[in-house]
């Protein structure tokens, strides 16, 4: 029954897509809307990349939900640059990377109980974390006094963007290598062919990058309407609603068992957004607008390093336990309030 509710609310998407741009709807109805259609859209990334491990392994099947999921992540930024919105910008980046180490994978880790981790996998991209935030202390640091914004810092950010992206095709590369020799079991006869799975996921990728702009065009108007400044909006609200996809899908994924692809959706996704979409962003923006420099408060960079450490401590023993993952949640929670004060 969950699942056949599930399918019939794919059809939200096209209602809130209608409201926006038949009916013209408000800002609020139009939050509402792209926000309940992300669920099922979440959903259904978190089915297919399932499907898809049953052919690859959990490593592959990780890296595909969360380069699927991470899509809407890349547009939306983009889209908020070319509206003149940097620090949106530089606070979802922020807060995806936040919440996919923390709430994400506190969360599998709640809903799937004790398990197996690749240890080794998750440490490898935790630590691509640490050191990409020590690349971006680069810009950041003579971005702290002064305007954030200014062309010289851009200047700066372009090295630093290029050497991220090599970094994140070498540490993808060395990781799937790690998985090339996993042990795999024969796909359940109930699986999705490969063809129906990733086509499956592309189309919901495109469809929840359509929603996830929607939403971040009414978000706005919606934090004004109940008081929220910017940078929490962008930090925690606009964050964790362009990341539905791998947030829903790990949780969903952690609940059936799955713990080693389910922690790996979550690290993937954080790996992915600091060293992949972040210097991407920054390196496609003067495209759409103004040059984004990769220049972060001191508070964002905090965060985010603290969220590595967690994380790190949590799966040290390659082992997943209840316990830990309301840690990495309640970590989740202090993190936000610190986004409430700063």
């Amino acid at each position: 029954m969950a699942r056949r509710i599930l399918w019939a609310s794919l059809a939200l998407a096209p209602t809130a897509l209608a409201a926006r741009y038949v009916f013209h709807a408000d800002a609020t109805t139009l939050f509402v809307l792209s926000a309940l259609a992300l669920i099922p859209l979440a959903w259904l990334i978190g089915e297919a990349t399932d499907h898809v491990a049953e052919h690859t392994g959990a490593g592959v099947g990780g890296f595909l939900n969360a380069s699927f999921g991470n899509a809407p992540e890349l547009i939306i930024a983009l889209f908020a640059v070319a509206d003149g919105l940097p620090n949106v910008v530089r606070g979802s980046l922020t807060g995806s990377v936040v919440s996919n180490m923390l709430l994400v994978l506190g969360a599998a880790m709640i809903a799937g109980g004790s398990g197996e981790l690749d240890a080794r996998s998750l440490k490898l991209q935790l630590f691509t974390v640490l050191g990409a935030l020590g690349l971006i202390l680069i810009p950041t640091i003579p971005g702290l006094d002064g305007s954030r914004d200014r062309h010289s810092l851009y200047i700066v950010t372009i090295p630093v963007a290029v050497v991220l992206l090599a970094a994140y095709v070498l540490i993808t590369i060395r990781n799937l290598r790690i998985h090339r020799h996993e042990d795999r079991r024969d796909p359940r006869t109930s699986a999705w062919t490969m063809r129906r799975a990733l086509s499956l996921l592309a189309i919901a990728t495109v469809v929840t990058a359509l929603i996830s702009e929607t939403l971040v065009h009414s978000i706005d108007a919606f934090g004004h309407a109940v008081g929220l400044d910017e940078f929490f909006v962008s930090a925690v609200i606009v964050a964790i609603v362009g990341n539905a996809a791998e947030h829903g899908g790990a949780v969903v994924i952690a609940h059936r068992g799955n713990m080693r692809l389910a922690t790996e959706i979550a690290v993937s996704s954080s790996m992915q957004v600091a060293v992949f979409v972040a210097p991407a962003v920054a390196l496609l923006s003067w495209i759409v607008g103004r040059g984004l420099p990769l220049s972060f408060r001191l508070v964002e960079i905090g965060t985010m390093a603290a969220a590595a450490a967690f994380a790190t401590m949590m799966i040290w023993d390659g082992k997943s336990k209840r316990w830990e993952g309301w840690v990495l949640v309640a970590a989740y929670a202090a993190i936000v309030g610190v986004y409430w004060v700063s």
